[in-house]
């Protein structure tokens, strides 16, 4: 054979790669859908909703990424690219199904319902600072699988209930509350930095740990906090006490997830 006409056919041999089978994933509002994929690159990107999602390398060939799907994402199937450099290893989709969630009524005090300008300001200031935390990056490694709540305890309002404040229509829950005796130690269920400390009007003592990967963990109605903003903390140490500060009807721990700014619900990243 002519040694030009082997050293194309050599070339094209070596840069052929087989397409892959598009697969399909499910599922509903509010949760972490891991996905897999088996190609030999030596690095790859996770796309979906137009934001890169983390990816961790399982074995040799084997890549596993997470994707979360925000509370109020419309029902539907969307887009997900696997991606190595410039080129596109492989296309899936997602499919999202409705979630299922309840209603949940409480009633509190007139000043924590209807709010006067100096109070309104305060609390879109708090909101403004703790949403500010939900982008802000971390180094760490790419684990997001938590071994435990960070309060054992009776969820006494599930993620995602509509809320009926003193009968008037609120925002959804984007997280769980877990009732637990006044004092109990809240964990916590993921090494992060602590990224803010504030005695917030609505919230009442709280704080925020970003894990990295664009996933943020907040802590809400405490009693007391044991630890500072800027302070790196390994997993199951302790951040502060049960309570019910702010506005609650009872001791709990409010317990919220973003993922890349997505409403998701905690017990989808309980292991």
């Amino acid at each position: 054979m002519n040694t030009r006409l082997t050293l194309k056919v050599l070339l094209i041999f070596i840069v052929w790669v087989p397409s892959l089978q598009a697969m399909e994933w499910t599922a509903s509002q509010g949760d972490v859908v891991a996905i897999d994929i088996i190609s030999p690159v030596q690095s790859i990107k996770l796309s979906c909703f137009s934001s890169e999602w983390p990816v961790k390398l399982v074995s040799k060939g084997h890549w596993r990424g997470w994707i979360g799907i925000d509370l109020k994402k419309k029902p539907g199937t969307y887009h997900i690219s696997w991606i190595s450099g410039t080129r596109t290893v492989a296309k899936d989709s997602l499919l999202i199904v409705q979630g299922e969630f309840r209603i949940s009524h409480i009633k509190v005090s007139k000043k924590m319902a209807i709010f006067d300008k100096p109070t309104l300001s305060r609390i879109r200031a708090e909101t403004k600072a703790l949403k500010a935390t939900y982008r802000q990056h971390v180094d760490a490694s790419p684990n997001i699988a938590m071994e435990a709540k960070p309060v054992e305890g009776i969820e006494s309002t599930p993620f995602g209930a509509q809320r009926y404040v003193n009968g008037e229509p609120r925002s959804p829950h984007s997280g769980i509350d877990i009732a637990a005796p006044a004092g109990t130690v809240i964990q916590a269920p993921l090494a992060g930095r602590v990224l803010l400390v504030a005695n917030m009007y609505l919230n009442g003592n709280t704080v925020s740990i970003g894990h990295g990967n664009g996933l943020v963990t907040v802590y809400a109605h405490m009693q007391s906090i044991a630890v500072k903003q800027g302070e790196w903390l390994e997993a199951h140490q302790p951040i502060g006490k049960v309570g019910s500060t702010g506005r609650s009807t009872g001791p709990h721990l409010h317990w919220g997830i973003r993922f890349n700014n997505a409403r998701i619900n905690p017990k989808s990243l309980l292991k």
